[in-house]
């Protein structure tokens, strides 16, 4: 990258995303790594700063994840979260034991002669999730920041330049907890600031240029939020060379496919729609197992896509919006596989490319659709609400017709006119075509129509979620109009379920 460089060491915690993500808002480049990789691969590395993630073992547990002691006579400096903070002061000779358990919001009292803590008040709420304490802390350390069931909630050397912290700095439930990461990052380690997204186009365009040479690159273009930034990069880097395939599965939102056919006809690239609602409706036809839809989009989505592509011709390079959380996800180190992601709908070995260029692999969505908006797309493409890749199919209960779907499609872009107005946006919203029948009155009749819910989410990574507290007047009016303008549906709910235990979509 040529940027200096944070490396996040993971030890499988759920924020590790978020951690990467907080530091790069902060100006510095950061990568996650296993928390396995050996010293002198870090030292190849050569990050100004380490930060160790959180994760759910026990450091003092037989096969919990452990790092070389070297790590620490490194001299860069580091900071240990939760697990990270007993990691470090369990290899450096402190004593980490069960101890009173907190989880949630905590008051904390923090030391702000500590260099994580200049500049702040001397109390703060933060998050604290843990079983374990530390009980001793290592030769050299002093404790900085303590609550009413745990002795020392932050701890550091700063003679060493090591820190350690029991709570989540990086999640917007701990107040200041950006700040504790700023000062870490400029007050400890000396950052430079030196990442921006303008450097990151600038590389990105210089390394389109030199792997596709003069020649052509086959995207396979969903009109979501990485395919369609990666499009405009390409066309912007090599005008005329990039040929998108929009395969139209007729299991968009209203008006979606359209939209982008508008946006792309004007970049410097030819766009290729396939209108194929017909076929994909007919694999769906009698499906209600969400899991079996899944399978048939994606099958008839490649089913589709070769079609394509043999008709187009010889185009040696395919062009992927891969993004950093899919790599992350696919797995590695002592975290759980979540997903295998497999872009452009999981394209076969048969379909051979001399090579698969991804420019946007090192991203984050956050910084995608900043790399967007510098591209010049438009705000209602690159603020795109979060989309299943299935589409509408798993936001039908039961079995998906076209009927199901035009009853949806319109109130779920009631649903999104409304609450793109509100003065402050959840961070996901939309409809669900339930599948349930209610009884309603119409005028001085009986009706009989479709039950529809909506759900509304607050999130910061989409691991957890509660729902958002849209106004009831507000809530009223969404309910009002599609009962009056969508004909079939005859009544609406709001989904007042959180994450755990329910997961954003229904599907």
């Amino acid at each position: 990258m040529g940027n200096q460089l944070a490396l996040i060491l993971d030890y499988g915690g759920q924020y590790k995303e978020l951690i990467a993500q907080r530091v790069r808002q902060l100006g510095v480049y950061s990568e996650i790594h296993p928390g396995s990789l050996p010293v002198g691969e870090i030292k190849a590395l050569g990050p100004i700063a380490i930060i160790l993630t959180g994760g759910p073992r026990s450091v003092y547990a037989p096969g919990s994840p452990q790092c070389d002691p070297e790590l620490f006579n490194l001299g860069i400096p580091v900071l240990g979260i939760c697990y990270g903070m007993h990691l470090m002061c369990h290899t450096l000779g402190g004593r980490v034991m069960p101890g009173s358990p907190e989880y949630g919001r905590v008051n904390a009292s923090l030391d702000t002669t500590c260099a994580l803590f200049a500049g702040m008040r001397g109390e703060a709420i933060v998050l604290m999730s843990h079983g374990d304490a530390v009980a001793q802390l290592p030769s050299g350390f002093a404790t900085a920041a303590s609550t009413a069931q745990c002795g020392i909630v932050a701890c550091g050397d700063g003679a060493r330049r090591l820190y350690a912290v029991q709570f989540h700095p990086e999640v917007k439930h701990t107040e200041d907890g950006t700040r504790v990461l700023h000062n870490f990052l400029y007050g400890v380690c000396r950052a430079a600031g030196d990442y921006r997204i303008e450097d990151y186009i600038a590389r990105a365009t210089e390394d389109i240029r030199a792997k596709a040479g003069g020649r052509q690159v086959l995207l396979a273009l969903s009109g979501g939020v990485d395919s369609s930034v990666c499009a405009a990069l390409f066309s912007q880097a090599i005008p005329g060379q990039l040929v998108c395939v929009f395969v139209d599965h007729g299991l968009m939102r209203k008006d979606e496919g359209d939209m982008v056919e508008a946006v792309f006809a004007k970049r410097k690239l030819r766009f290729i729609r396939v209108n194929a609602e017909k076929r994909f409706l007919a694999k769906l036809r009698g499906v209600t197992d969400p899991e079996r839809k899944r399978k048939l989009i994606g099958e008839e989505f490649v089913a589709v896509f070769e079609e394509e592509a043999r008709k187009i011709g010889d185009v040696p390079y395919l062009a992927q919006g891969t993004i950093y959380p899919d790599v992350i996800e696919s797995g590695g180190g002592p975290a759980a596989t979540i997903k295998s992601h497999h872009n452009v709908g999981g394209l076969p070995e048969r379909m051979k490319f001399e090579a698969i260029i991804e420019p946007l692999r090192g991203l984050f969505k956050d910084e995608v659709r900043n790399l967007g908006r510098k591209l010049g797309l438009p705000r209602a493409l690159v603020e795109r609400q979060p989309f299943p890749g299935p589409g509408l199919a798993i936001r039908v209960m039961g079995a998906v017709t076209r009927a199901k779907l035009d009853v949806l499609r319109e109130a779920d872009s009631i649903l999104r006119q409304e609450l793109d107005k509100a003065r402050k946006r959840p961070d996901q919203y939309f409809a669900v075509y339930t599948g349930v029948r209610s009884v309603g009155v119409v005028g001085d009749a009986r009706s009989y129509d479709t039950v529809i819910a909506i759900r509304a989410v607050e999130t910061s990574d989409f691991m957890t979620c509660e729902y958002a507290p849209v106004p009831h007047p507000l809530l009223q009016k969404i309910a009002a109009r599609i009962v009056n303008e969508v004909q079939g549906a005859g009544r609406v709910v709001y989904d007042i379920t959180g994450k755990p235990p329910a997961t954003v979509e229904w599907e």
